[in-house]
């Protein structure tokens, strides 16, 4: 299978993936948008928000690293600022979830 093909495919799995997840996420921040710190800790502390927000974090991060290397492909003409950028990216998308994720598990 060809390179573009694999990223065309995971950005599609990623996507429908990511449709729920949304969808979850939205709903649970329109419940506690308007409560306090206390109940929002509570909200990430118990177990299924945890592994939810999780998958959620994971996902689109992993998702938004495929479609904005896909404009680095695009725009980017050359090979070595292309490769630089397409390695920070993938950095910054390893990194920012795994502390987030870290952050959260370490709440209470």
């Amino acid at each position: 299978m060809h390179t573009s093909t694999k990223k065309w495919l995971f950005t599609k799995i990623s996507s429908f993936i990511l449709m729920p997840l949304m969808a979850w996420f939205l709903l649970n921040f329109v419940s506690i948008y308007d409560k306090e710190y206390s109940e929002i800790l509570t909200f990430f502390s118990e177990q299924p928000s945890k592994i939810l927000f999780s998958i959620f974090i994971v996902i689109a991060f992993f998702f938004s690293a495929l479609t904005i290397s896909e404009i680095f492909e695009d725009y980017l003409h050359d090979e070595k600022i292309k490769n630089v950028a397409n390695k920070a990216l993938n950095l910054f998308a390893i990194i920012i979830p795994l502390l987030t994720i870290l952050g959260i598990y370490n709440i209470n």
